[in-house]
């Protein structure tokens, strides 16, 4: 198991640019936190990963994730691996218990969020984004509808840590892959 066989998996199942961009996010997200907590980067990268894999594919409440599990089960990937993929969402009643899963679900929506406020700039730079503008655009439910506001809000509840303070530190983990995710811009 390492990143290299994870990306791969990654790029078997998902073609699309903006999800292997969000893979990318959420990876980088994954492994900023693992090194503040002292935990397995490597490890935590991966579930950044593979969260979303299946999702291309099969994009039903239905089928993702549970898809996605089963195949990293059936390939040989540890269950921690796969548990964690099925604990980012809540439908699928896989409760949240350790760290590494609280974190997947607190950065997954959020890590879109936060893309598309950068995008939204006339730079285009996640390094024009500030937590106060991603709190901003959180309020109009106009903007990103797609994104559920209360799993960003509840991912930092269960992580136990202030929304502002989590936010800013997911921008600064997406700001060191800005060159892979497009969003360095033009600032």
């Amino acid at each position: 198991m390492n990143r290299a066989e994870a990306w791969e998996l990654l790029c078997e199942f998902t073609k699309s640019d903006s999800l292997r961009k969000h893979a990318l996010a959420v990876e980088a997200a994954m492994r900023h936190f693992a090194r503040q907590h002292g935990e397995d980067e490597e490890k935590w990268g991966i579930v950044g990963l593979l969260h979303d894999f299946d999702y291309e594919q099969h994009p039903t409440l239905d089928e993702h994730p549970f898809v996605g599990a089963a195949i990293l089960r059936e390939r040989g990937w540890p269950e921690e691996i796969a548990r964690a993929v099925l604990s980012h969402g809540d439908h699928t009643g896989v409760s949240r218990e350790s760290l590494m899963e609280k974190t997947v679900f607190a950065v997954d929506e959020l890590t879109g969020l936060i893309t598309a406020v950068a995008l939204v700039r006339p730079s285009k730079s996640i390094f024009d984004v500030e937590p106060s503008s991603v709190r901003k655009k959180m309020k109009d439910k106009a903007f990103a509808r797609s994104i559920n506001r209360d799993d960003i809000i509840k991912g930092a509840e269960e992580l136990g840590v202030d929304l502002n303070v989590h936010i800013g530190e997911v921008i600064k983990a997406m700001q060191s892959v800005a060159d892979e995710l497009g969003l360095r811009g033009t600032a």
